[in-house]
């Protein structure tokens, strides 16, 4: 893997791939560069993909606690550093570089958007908001829940409280539990309050998003809860160049291979609307 420095300094972890228009892939919670790998395989032969690990994952780095990291609001200042290192990657992966958020990272590329990252097309799969009175007071108790959990060194607790408020069921996770997949998990727990942070209260930042000025294509699956397909709806709607898309039959997981065509429709049609103007 390459790297490139942060705005502070973090070295950020980052693989190239493919030829063609530059395209990076931000992964969701518990992720790194290695889980987008399916996806970019089905991408690179029509795109120079580029993967990441996000702050504190995989090889890449983290400077330290966010709270002591430039000052002010621990929780603003994750998210500012999440946007440096996502600026940094785009930077490197060269001009004209679209993006796809997947999940909470559908939402930290909003947010280095809104704050003014230049790309011009921009993807996301239902990043999580939680809308709405009920889902505000949820995503509230959840945030408080996963600090005490993390402060007391509990990573198993805060991986658990993740996938149950995702809504997998209490018998799955204890499946997972068992499983070899469970230390990678819980090696990753710490960066949970990084994703947390950049969903904010849970509500769509409507106001800030109307600053965000590339094409956006929303997409949310068919099968997945009610309050998911509302909230990616609310979200297309703040922004002033989206529409929204729904992949029948697919959930929060979804498929690659029903994923990689639509990204790449939706790009490569871009990338040429761009050449024409």
């Amino acid at each position: 893997m390459d790297r490139i420095l942060s705005a502070d300094g973090t070295p950020i972890a980052y693989r190239r791939q493919g030829e063609g228009p530059p395209l990076v892939l931000v992964g969701g919670a518990l992720s790194t560069s290695a889980t987008d790998a399916p996806l970019a395989a089905l991408l690179a032969p029509r795109f120079t993909v580029v993967t990441y690990d996000r702050r504190g994952r995989g090889a890449g780095g983290d400077a330290g606690d966010a709270g002591d990291a430039g000052g002010g609001d621990a929780e603003a200042v994750r998210v500012r550093r999440e946007v440096e290192d996502l600026t940094a990657v785009v930077g490197a992966a060269g001009p004209g570089a679209a993006v796809f958020g997947m999940s909470s990272g559908g939402a930290l590329a909003l947010e280095a958007a809104a704050a003014g990252l230049p790309v011009s097309l921009l993807a996301v799969y239902e990043p999580p908001y939680t809308p709405g009175a009920s889902g505000l007071l949820f995503k509230a108790r959840c945030t408080a829940r996963l600090h005490r959990l993390l402060a007391a060194g509990d990573r198993a607790g805060a991986v658990e409280l993740f996938l149950t408020a995702s809504g997998i069921d209490a018998a799955t996770v204890g499946r997972m539990r068992r499983a070899p997949l469970w230390p990678g998990l819980e090696a990753l727990a710490h960066t949970l309050a990084y994703d947390d942070a950049v969903l904010g209260d849970g509500d769509v930042p409507a106001e800030r998003f109307a600053a965000v000025t590339a094409r956006t294509l929303v997409v949310c699956g068919g099968f997945s809860p009610a309050r998911a397909r509302a909230s990616t709806r609310a979200l297309a709607e703040a922004l002033p160049r989206a529409r929204h898309r729904t992949l029948t039959g697919q959930m929060r997981e979804v498929a690659p291979q029903v994923l990689a065509p639509v990204l790449a429709d939706f790009f490569a049609r871009g990338v040429h609307v761009g050449q024409a103007s």
